[in-house]
């Protein structure tokens, strides 16, 4: 059945089937975790469990049946990434002056609206929230409960204010869902507003065992390092692009040797002017960064004595050796200037400047 496709936080899944069950099913919810933990697919879980046409019961407790219309509309959404590739498309369609007044949403059934963070910003912006507000009050047209599902938690103040209007007096029959990495980011009279579900990591050996079945043409090494690398977030596992992080891996590499070791930078050079403008490059730049950031948190966990805790474990020895030049300062530091790169991103600095200015910075002398 449906909700047994769900891959760990069965405890978590129990409690909010429960609370279907005796109809005691929150008004507003946040879905907290890490990248790929499994927070949209579930609050998509739930939309199709709350507006099934034929639901089911597995173990005494609701399910969906996934075959009505109802649940074949909303389960059309799932696929966050490419709906919201759409939308960004639909929108560069427009008029430009249609354009700015024009937000993005993921609808695929008209009691369901997924609001995700509007580009370029990447922020739940103020018009956003008025389009729930507008819509909140009227009732189903074709389910029995309008679900409302925000994808991320970086809300503009003014919407974020939006917001907690509507969940001071929301209608009793609608549902939002707060899809959130941190709840801190969230007001705290937004959290107060709402029931709080925390998804947590799954052990590596249970990833394992999944890609085992879902990616076999991968080598258990490879399989071994995934799940590390994807730190119990099934999703993240599934969709993981082992050739693309491992490719960003060599470059990073090739930047931290440069910081670390100094000497000739004709190699660093070559890395940093491929990363160029425009969408893809900023892509192969945000993954770059993330696999900085990985190999730094590696780096800190060497230096500290916890080799075990190392997540890049086919590069292991390599890290070793980086480590001995490295100290806790300077992976502090690092990981600062690393910061300050990615908010040149925002302001569309050069990349490949401010890659070069990353591992000036750090050089050791």
């Amino acid at each position: 059945m449906p909700f047994s496709n769900f891959h760990g936080n069965a405890e978590t899944v129990h409690r909010l089937r429960d609370m279907l069950a005796r109809e005691r099913f929150p008004h507003a919810v946040v879905l907290a975790g890490g990248q790929g933990a499994g927070k949209y697919t579930l609050a998509l879980m739930l939309a199709q469990a709350l507006n099934c046409l034929a639901p089911t019961t597995t173990d005494g407790l609701p399910d969906f049946c996934g075959k009505c219309t109802n649940c074949v509309r909303i389960g059309q959404a799932s696929d966050l990434d490419a709906r919201f590739a759409e939308a960004v498309e639909a929108r560069e369609n427009l008029r430009e002056t249609d354009k700015k007044e024009t937000r993005l949403f993921v609808q695929t059934h008209p009691d369901v609206l997924i609001i995700p963070p509007d580009p370029p910003q990447m922020m739940i912006k103020v018009d956003q929230v008025r389009r729930v507000i507008e819509t909140i009050y009227y009732r189903p047209a074709e389910g029995r409960e309008r679900v409302y599902i925000f994808t991320d938690s970086s809300f503009m103040k003014e919407a974020a204010n939006s917001l907690l209007k509507v969940l001071e007096e929301p209608p009793e029959f609608a549902t939002i869902f707060l899809l959130t990495e941190n709840p801190g980011e969230l007001l705290p009279t937004i959290r107060s507003r709402s029931m709080v579900f925390q998804l947590g990591a799954l052990p590596g050996e249970e990833i394992e065992k999944y890609l085992a079945e879902n990616r076999p043409e991968w080598k258990a090494a490879a399989r071994a390092l995934v799940a590390r690398l994807s730190e119990g977030a099934v999703g993240r596992a599934r969709g993981f692009d082992l050739a693309a992080y491992v490719a960003a891996r060599g470059h990073a590499l090739a930047i931290l040797k440069s910081a670390l070791q100094g000497g000739e930078h004709t190699e660093l050079f070559k890395v940093t002017e491929s990363y160029r403008p425009g969408a893809e490059g900023r892509e192969k730049t945000e993954q770059l960064i993330r696999t900085l950031y990985s190999l730094l948190r590696d780096l800190a966990s060497i230096e500290a004595g916890a080799p075990e805790l190392v997540r890049n474990t086919d590069i292991a020895g390599e890290l070793k050796r980086l480590a001995e030049s490295a100290d806790f300062e300077w992976i502090t530091a690092a990981s600062d200037r690393l910061a300050e790169v990615e908010r040149g991103m925002r302001r569309n600095l050069l990349r490949s400047l401010s890659l070069d200015a990353f591992a000036a910075a750090l050089e050791k002398g």
